[in-house]
This record gives C-alpha cells, structure tokens and sequence, in this order.
C-alpha cells in the first residue's frame, strides 16, 4: 500500500506523523496506517492525547488521484478511519503542517482540536471537480463555524489561509512556526484541564443560531442560480448544508450528504470536470522532458504566422510579459507586428490590438 504513517511516543501524547511525499495524499497505506496508530493510541493506557500532523509539505492535501475511478482499495476506508478518530475518548490534536485540503481537512474536523502553521491553506475543493465533500465535510464544518461562513467557502472550493481560518473559528490556534511542538504544548494543557474532548457532532449552537435565520437559504438558492447557474454541484452542496443545520441527528445529515455525494458521482458534469483535471496535468507533461531540464530565460519572441493560430501564440508571450514580434508573410505583402509587454499598454489590452493589429478582432475575442 502507497503511504505509510509514524507512530511515535512524545510523553503523554501518541505523535502520528503521516508520509506519503510529495503532499500526503490520503492513500490506502495513509489511510490503514492512521487506523493502526490511532487504534494503538487508544490502547496504550499511558497515552493520553493524540496528535496528528504530516511530514513533508503538506498536512493532507487530499485524495490520492491515483486512485480516482479505482475499484474500492485495499486498506481501512476514511470513513472508518473519521469515525474511530471522532469516537476516541482520548483528546485528537490536528497539527496542520501545510496543506489541507478536501479530505485533509475532514480529518483535521474530525479531530478535537486544530493547531495550524500561519502559511498553511485550508479548503474544500471537491466542487471544482463536479463533487461535494463526502467524508462529513458539509456535516461538520457549518456545525463549527455556521452555515453563513461554511456555504461560501465549501460552494467556491477557494482556501483559506490559517490566520483567516483562525477567526473564522475552523482552528484553535496559529503558530509561525513548529507547529507539532505547539501542538504538543497544547495537548500538554489539555490534560491540565483534565482532558476535555469536544466533538463537533455534538455542536449544536450554530445550527440553532442559523435556524433563525428563516431567509438564509432562500438567499443562498437566490444568489446560487446567478452565481453557478446549471451546475449540478453547488446545488447539491447547499441542499447538504441545510440538512447539517434543520436536522438534529447528526447521522441523518450525514445520510444526506452520502445521498447527494452519489447524485453528483452520477451526474456528467463530474465527468467532464475531472477529465479536464487530467488533461491539463497530462499537457504539462512533455514526453522524454526529465524534471531537471534547465530552463531557457526568453527575453523576447517571434512568431511567423498571423492566423487564428500564430495571434494566440503571440498573445501568450504578450501575457506572459515577453515582448513579441508578430509575422505575417503572404502573396500580396509580408506585414509585422510588435506586441509590448502586457504591463506596458496603456490602454485596455483588447484596444490596444484592435487600433494597432488587422487580425485583433479575433484576438479580443478569442
């Protein structure tokens, strides 16, 4: 199995330190080896809390795509892994080392508490591949910080930094640096406190708080048809966030939410959405290019050719701040054209080519 997780003693505290390079993504062997240790942890009697952090540059930066359209893999499955993290009796302490994304961050909220460096970035992104967050993501995360901030930030898939995620109540603390010494510390008060678990299931002032808010969802809905208008995702994602807010029971949210996380693994759009993620990594990939080419430093560019093809060639260096001369060789005339860097211009780029470029009716929109 890819991935694997440390399983190391630090006084009272169990450190589970998951490494899977280059971002930990949560792989069948990341997955088992944060069941094996936190199933360890709650057995060792002389442990007392629990702490989960990554190594390399990442917390969880996700699902490993490597396992997208795989038949079920061998190894513990998140929501078994979620669900022993939730039900342990002894403090789970996230210690957020970098990125934590989609279901990097559904393991951080299953946890009890959240420590996060000041440079890493927090998100759901599903929704920018056609999906919702399956693993409670749309359960737990407007039980913590209520459905007003949570629609916005799960229905756009942007990040948040760790200071913003710090006011928005997603984490406890920030620190700038060492963050699973932090962590450590803050485990260290917990049992001060005489170990205080809490559990965000359990939250219920927020949901009770938005439930006076009779309009708040009507508004969504509203703003959602002008925002994302036909897509299938946010739709379903909003129809996930009401239930985490009218439903008391937890588990029926969380029915929900598996409801439309299989409507939306139905529906085409997913599809498309994904085969665009695999295309465009797949187009950064020059066959027999190894990693280690040096890169040349181009300082200017030409372009032979003023057709549909060679005026977007030309176009990119212009974007791209690279001075372009633009060539046009036919029967009649040859004519060439100079494009300026970008930041030069000092008109609206689409202006610019109209008064100075023949073929710049194409190019501005285009």
């Amino acid at each position: 199995m890819k991935g694997s997780v440390h399983y190391e003693v630090r006084g009272a505290s169990a450190l589970l330190s998951i490494d899977n390079p280059p971002v930990n993504p949560l792989s069948s062997g990341v997955r088992q080896g944060l069941f094996d240790g936190m199933t360890q942890a709650l057995a060792d009697d002389d442990i007392k809390t629990i702490v989960v952090t990554g190594l390399n540059r990442a917390f969880i930066a996700g699902a490993d795509i490597s396992e997208f359209g795989a038949a079920a893999s061998e190894g513990a499955g998140l929501n078994q892994v979620l669900d022993l993290m939730e039900s342990s009796t002894k403090p789970v302490i996230a210690a957020i080392n970098g990125t934590a994304f989609g279901g990097g961050l559904e393991v951080a909220l299953c946890c009890d508490y959240r420590v996060a460096l000041a440079t890493a970035p927090l998100g759901l992104p599903e929704v920018k591949l056609g999906l919702l967050p399956g693993a409670g993501g749309t359960q737990r995360l407007p039980r913590l910080i209520g459905a007003e901030a949570a629609i916005p930030m799960i229905i756009s898939g942007n990040p948040v930094p760790a200071p913003a995620a710090l006011k928005m109540g997603i984490v406890d603390q920030v620190v700038d640096d060492n963050v699973v010494e932090a962590a450590l510390a803050f485990a260290a008060d917990l049992l001060t406190q005489g170990s205080p678990t809490r559990k965000i299931r359990d939250l219920s002032d927020r949901a009770i708080a938005d439930r006076n808010q009779p309009d708040l969802f009507t508004k969504a809905a509203a703003n959602l048809d002008k925002t994302h208008r036909g897509q299938f995702a946010p739709a379903q994602i909003l129809k996930c966030i009401e239930a985490a807010v009218t439903l008391d029971d937890f588990d029926a949210g969380m029915a929900v939410e598996r409801t439309c996380f299989a409507a939306c693994l139905g529906d085409p759009q997913r599809e498309a959405l994904i085969h665009i993620f695999f295309a465009e990594r797949a187009a950064n990939k020059i066959p027999g290019l190894s990693k280690d080419m040096p890169l040349i430093d181009v300082q200017k560019a030409a372009v032979i050719g003023a057709g549909t093809m060679g005026g977007g060639i030309a176009m990119c260096f212009a974007n791209a701040g690279i001075p372009v001369t633009l060539l046009e060789v036919s029967q009649e005339k040859e004519q060439i054209w100079w494009f300026p860097p970008l930041q030069e211009l000092q008109v609206p780029q689409d202006q610019w080519l109209q008064r100075h470029v023949p073929c710049a009716r194409f190019l501005a929109t285009g």
